[in-house]
């Protein structure tokens, strides 16, 4: 079986449904941090959509950031590699196989550092993407200039744009547009901050720190697709539906929205729209932030810890289970959207989607890994939903508040090792990570009260150090939580997720 790379494009026709980018190496205008799969499976699959109707004309630079890496895999493929995306569009399968070929190179920038830094002196490079990890974007004093490469990406990313200031002589039209993927808030402006530091730092000229300030622009964004990555468990059969060997395939949900804060004329250059991409161009990203930490992020964390109590395994069984599933859908329509002040078309359309994708049948995603430090997850995700429903509605949000409750459980049984539950439920024992002084407190208070929940109850929510505030404060939740573990400690779990969603 031959090797997918631009000469077997040529050479060979596609199975019918697998689309194609263009075969030209169009010229180099985005140089890329990071060529991993969310990368490639989110951004440079767009890039491809927008060259293929022909609205961008631009190739890719992937830069290996660490000295490890695909590089010589993307290489040898001429950048080539297919996008296999699955899920569930209005209740039915889906699935779309696409030939991405946006990446011209891919560059290490351990061993390459010369041929980046010429791709910074390009006449028309124009953006740089990244996602170098929520820990990329820091700023490091021990980074030198002088080392070939910098060893962080803010250090890498300055000494570039001091490359490109002094090769054109600080021309106004040569900045750049950075638009980082690292999934940090405010992603953009902090990796503005760590370049100014940066080059304060360095000592490098006052008149390329203004033009840094001045004639360059930091994007901060939202990036919102899951990417499973290389199907190595099916990989023998993709090849064999495909006709190639592809060493690089990327898989991913149907699903992907990609919120730009940034300059409205941007928007012009890189048209996602004209293709039907889920771009969205804004100057305020704070609601799609907060529609998806409350509804995406703020489901996930409310409905794990009851369901692993309630024995199930992944997000699929939590979806496929007849009480589970109610659960999650009237905690995210009927407590956690009525808690926000944003449209409720806007919210519930999303929600809709958050909803398909949590069933779609190509993603395992285990419930004891998205409950890995849970009580911080808890505290941003879903604590605002709880306050501001008590606020509006004047009452408890009944399935959150069960949910806390089974949160506070799971902290029940076990030992507790650093930041290490040994734990324990019916189906038997399990490791969960979360902040050591939450395992402390919790854990401690269990074994302080024992079956007095009350008192429990009491001291858990009274810890403002995991909480940012005492939860005894809000009017009955005390008392109420006390109730629900009570249920939870008499076998009663079931019993009780059916009468709060109305079931038996």
């Amino acid at each position: 079986m031959e090797m997918l790379n631009r000469e077997y494009l040529k050479k060979n026709q596609l199975p019918q449904g697998v689309e194609c980018g263009p075969l030209e190496v169009f010229p180099e205008k985005i140089l890329q941090f990071g060529e991993g799969n969310f990368l490639r499976a989110f951004v440079d699959w767009m890039i491809n959509r927008l060259n293929r109707e022909g609205h961008f004309n631009g190739s890719v630079v992937a830069v290996q950031p660490i000295s490890q890496g695909l590089a010589p895999m993307i290489n040898e493929q001429d950048g080539c590699y297919t996008v296999l995306l699955r899920g569930l569009e209005n209740g039915e399968v889906k699935e779309i196989k696409e030939v991405v070929t946006a990446i011209s190179r891919c560059l290490n920038s351990y061993t390459e550092w010369e041929a980046v830094k010429a791709c910074a002196a390009g006449v028309e490079m124009e953006y740089v993407i990244s996602n170098t990890t929520e820990a990329g974007i820091v700023f490091d004093p021990s980074d030198r200039l002088e080392n070939t490469p910098p060893e962080t990406y803010p250090g890498k990313l300055t000494a570039l744009l001091y490359h490109r200031w002094q090769t054109f002589n600080g021309a106004a039209d040569k900045g750049w547009v950075m638009i980082p993927c690292e999934l940090i808030e405010a992603n953009g402006k902090a990796l503005r901050e760590c370049v100014l530091k940066m080059a304060v730092h360095w000592n490098l000229p006052e008149e390329f720190q203004t033009w840094l300030k001045e004639h360059n622009t930091f994007c901060s964004t939202l990036v919102d697709r899951v990417v499973t990555g290389y199907p190595k468990d099916e990989i023998e059969e993709i090849w064999q539906s495909l006709g190639y060997k592809d060493n690089l395939v990327d898989t991913g949900e149907l699903f992907h929205l990609w919120v730009i804060e940034g300059p409205a004329e941007l928007a012009k250059r890189l048209p996602f729209d004209k293709v039907g991409l889920d771009v969205v161009w804004t100057d305020d990203q704070t609601p799609y932030r907060t529609r998806k930490v409350r509804i995406l992020n703020g489901a996930h964390t409310s409905c794990i810890p009851i369901s692993y109590l309630y024995g199930l395994e992944t997000v699929l069984d939590m979806m496929n289970d007849e009480k589970m599933g109610k659960y999650v859908e009237e905690i995210v329509y009927e407590e956690i959207i009525p808690s926000m002040d944003y449209p409720a078309d806007m919210m519930r359309s999303f929600a809709k989607d958050v909803l398909d994708r949590f069933r779609n049948p190509y993603i395992k995603h285990y419930l004891l890994s998205i409950l890995l430090n849970s009580t911080s997850k808890f505290k941003s995700r879903v604590l605002p939903s709880l306050l501001q429903y008590q606020g509006k509605q004047g009452k408890l949000p009944e399935k959150i508040c069960l949910s806390l409750a089974s949160l506070l459980w799971v902290y029940r049984e076990g030992q507790v090792e650093g930041n290490i539950l040994h734990g324990k439920r019916d189906k038997g024992a399990f490791d969960m990570q979360d902040d050591a002084f939450a395992l402390e407190i919790l854990h401690g208070a269990w074994e302080q009260w024992g079956d007095d929940t009350l008192s429990f109850a009491k001291e858990a929510l009274g810890a403002e150090r995991i909480w940012g505030q005492d939860l005894n404060q809000i009017a009955g939740l005390t008392e109420r939580i006390a109730e629900e573990l009570k249920v939870i400690a008499e076998g009663k779990l079931a019993e009780r997720i059916g009468k709060v969603t109305g079931g038996q």
